[in-house]
C-alpha cells in the first residue's frame, strides 16, 4: 500500500526545530514551499563548542536565543548575546564558537548582491522606539523587537521578533503579502504546558492550515492570511523571517493587504506582527 500524501499541515509546519546539537537546517527551498527563505539552529555547548560553514549565494541572519557567543566572519569576530543579531553577506566564511549552552536561530536567502557585515544589538534596538514598540488591542496586545528591517541593508531577509500577551492574538488584523514576501514563524519562549494556535488561509469558511504550534515549531507562510492566538494564561511568542520575491524592490516591511470584513489598522498605527 502507497504512502498518504502529504496533508497541507504536514507541509507548512516541521516540529520540534530546537533540539538537535550542532547546526541543522530544518527549512530550505528544496524541502519545502519557501522560494528563498531557509531556517535552522545552531546549538553548542562544551562538549560540542563550535560549527563552521560557508554562506555561498544566501545571506544569512544569526539571531542569538539564549547564551553567549563569538560569530567570526571572514577573520572579524563579533560577540553575541541575547536577542543580539549579525547579518552576513553572502560568499563568507563562519564559524561559531562558544564554551557553555548557546542557541542560535539561522536564516537565509538568496541573494545576488553581497551587503556589508552588520550587528545588531538588542540594547540599541532596546532606544529606538520605532524599533522596539508595543502595539494592539485589548485581546490583541504584543510587543515587537526589530532586527532587520529598515535598520539593515540586505537584498531580500526581514527578521525580528514578536511576543504576545496571555490569551492575545497577533498578526492581527488578519493580513497577507504574498505577492512581495513570503514568510516564516518559529515559536520561542513557550515553555510546557504552554501553546498557541495557528491559522493560514485565504477562506475562513475553509482553512487550508489550523494547528496546535510549541516551542520548537516552525509554520511557513508562503501566501494568506495568518493570525494567531494563544491559550489563556500563556504567552506567545516566535521569531518572524520574511525573504522579499525581488531582491531590494520588494523588501518593505509593512505594506501588507488586510482580510476583507476586518478593519485595516488605522493612519500612522502599527503593522500587524
Amino acid at each position: 500500500m502507497s504512502s498518504p500524501a502529504p496533508s497541507a499541515i504536514d507541509s507548512l509546519v516541521f516540529r520540534k526545530t530546537n533540539t538537535k546539537i550542532g547546526r541543522h537546517l530544518s527549512v530550505t527551498p528544496s524541502n519545502s514551499s519557501m522560494r528563498h527563505l531557509a531556517y535552522g539552529r545552531i546549538l553548542l555547548n562544551a562538549s560540542h563548542p563550535s560549527e563552521s560553514f560557508s554562506t555561498g549565494d544566501r545571506e544569512t541572519g544569526l539571531v542569538c536565543l539564549s547564551g553567549h557567543t563569538t560569530v567570526t566572519v571572514d577573520g572579524q569576530a563579533s560577540e553575541l548575546d541575547r536577542y543580539d543579531a549579525i547579518y552576513i553577506p553572502r560568499d563568507s566564511s563562519v564559524r561559531v564558537t562558544a564554551t557553555s549552552d548557546v542557541d542560535l536561530a539561522e536564516f537565509s536567502a538568496d541573494v545576488a548582491h553581497r551587503y556589508p557585515l552588520q550587528i545588531v544589538r538588542s540594547a540599541e534596538v532596546a532606544k529606538d522606539p520605532s524599533l522596539k514598540f508595543s502595539t494592539g488591542g485589548p485581546t490583541s496586545t504584543r510587543h515587537l523587537h526589530m532586527l532587520f528591517v529598515k535598520n539593515v541593508q540586505a537584498g531580500r531577509l526581514l527578521l525580528g521578533i514578536t511576543s504576545g500577551e496571555n490569551g492575545h492574538w497577533t498578526s492581527w488584523p488578519p493580513h497577507e503579502h504574498a505577492v512581495m514576501l513570503e514568510e516564516l514563524y518559529v515559536y520561542i519562549n513557550m515553555p510546557e504546558p504552554a501553546y498557541g494556535i495557528q491559522l493560514v488561509y485565504n477562506n475562513t469558511e475553509y482553512p487550508e492550515f489550523l494547528t496546535v504550534v510549541r516551542e520548537g515549531d516552525a509554520v511557513l507562510i508562503p501566501g494568506g492570511y495568518h493570525p494567531n492566538v494563544a491559550v489563556p494564561g500563556h504567552p506567545i511568542c516566535y521569531l518572524w523571517a520574511m525573504a522579499a520575491h525581488r531582491e531590494g524592490a520588494d523588501r518593505q516591511f509593512g505594506v501588507f493587504n488586510v482580510q476583507p470584513g476586518f478593519q485595516p489598522p488605522a493612519p500612522g498605527s502599527r503593522p500587524p506582527k
